[in-house]
């Protein structure tokens, strides 16, 4: 994308003065909202240009497809590609300041479960930029059983409790079609961790199901039991809360671009439904670093007001997952990211650390 908006500005002879004049623009677009007029540019530009000139600049910009005029206004605002330009040439990177390195420390501590991070790094990228943060759940295969153990609850229900890795312990309520004693789930958790522990948790729920296909009708009621149970503690979260973590999103309600009532509900229904973000998120898995997708970069029309920015994650050099966040095209792109890209390194070492 780099390449692109450094062709377009070779090919137009865009000069230092028109650079400038954009950088100013958008910076006061992002800080203020608001269309930015030329005597702003003027004043706050540091050339010592009159206005009549500085609106020859803009109008040479519009005419490239670098700022447009909204109907109400006689300012201007960035488009796309002014974005695109601005972010590949002209942005000049904010370290997090030591406050929210602190905080990042603390809520990305690696004693933390695996489960607890993934929690963390999105409450934290969302607190920290005031927008929606979404992290990828680690990849299955970096999930090994260490431990499973099972408590009778009322309602036929049982409590299954999961330990993998070195750190990570989930609870999951599994509702059942009888009771179980707790004798017998005693059993079935002293089978299942014979049989199954230190291996990947997708692996052992596919030669559960294996297992349960191929002996149903030759295997005594216990070994089924336990094949079953273990089968459905293991289930993948089908839930709807499966595939990433997403917080901060009624962040972007405070943007005025984003209240249209059809683009937020437009916008929602991709959070619920999650199909399109996680693809969006997997084009970043590939990625070495940062990842910025502007407006209609994204390939679909519900971000078409939206930037996402992302990095993958990575545990022992292999990307497990991606993180990052979403906002407004005009979001603080200097803070921003910067603020992913230690969020992923410091999330990546965390996991890492749990062996």
């Amino acid at each position: 994308m780099a390449q692109t908006t450094q062709n377009l500005q070779n090919d137009n002879a865009l000069n230092d003065r028109s650079l400038r004049i954009l950088k100013v623009l958008v910076e006061e677009y992002i800080r203020h909202g608001q269309p930015i007029g030329s005597g702003t540019l003027s004043r706050t530009s540091g050339l010592k240009l009159s206005s009549a000139t500085v609106r020859n600049i803009v109008a040479d910009l519009e005419a490239m497809g670098f700022v447009r005029s909204p109907h109400t206004s006689a300012g201007r605002v960035p488009t796309a590609l002014g974005y695109r330009l601005f972010v590949d040439t002209l942005l000049q990177q904010r370290p997090p300041v030591a406050e929210d390195l602190q905080r990042m420390r603390v809520q990305l501590d690696p004693d933390r479960g695996a489960g607890d991070l993934v929690e963390s790094a999105s409450d934290v990228l969302s607190g920290i930029t005031h927008l929606a943060g979404v992290v990828t759940l680690p990849r299955g295969s970096q999930s090994a059983l260490r431990q499973i153990e099972f408590l009778p609850l009322s309602g036929q229900r049982v409590l299954a409790i999961l330990v993998m890795n070195q750190r990570d312990v989930q609870n999951r309520i599994i509702q059942l079609d009888r009771d179980y004693s707790k004798s017998e789930l005693e059993q079935i958790a002293n089978y299942l961790n014979t049989n199954f522990a230190g291996r990947d948790l997708r692996t052992i729920r596919g030669e559960l199901l294996r297992e349960l296909e191929a002996m149903r009708a030759d295997m005594d009621r216990l070994m089924r039991s336990a094949i079953e149970l273990g089968g459905k503690a293991l289930a993948d979260d089908e839930s709807g809360e499966g595939g990433y973590v997403l917080a901060g999103q009624g962040n972007l309600l405070e943007y005025q671009e984003l209240a249209d009532l059809e683009r937020l509900r437009a916008l929602f229904s991709a959070f619920a439904e999650r199909r399109k973000i996680l693809h969006l998120l997997d084009k970043s898995a590939s990625a070495e670093d940062v990842q910025i997708f502007i407006g209609h970069e994204s390939g679909y029309d519900i971000f078409d007001y939206l930037s996402v920015v992302t990095a993958p994650y990575t545990v022992n050099g292999e990307v497990i997952g991606v993180l990052g966040v979403i906002g407004p095209t005009r979001m603080p792109y200097d803070r921003v990211i910067p603020i992913v890209d230690i969020t992923a390194r410091m999330l990546g070492a965390a996991l890492d650390s749990h062996g």
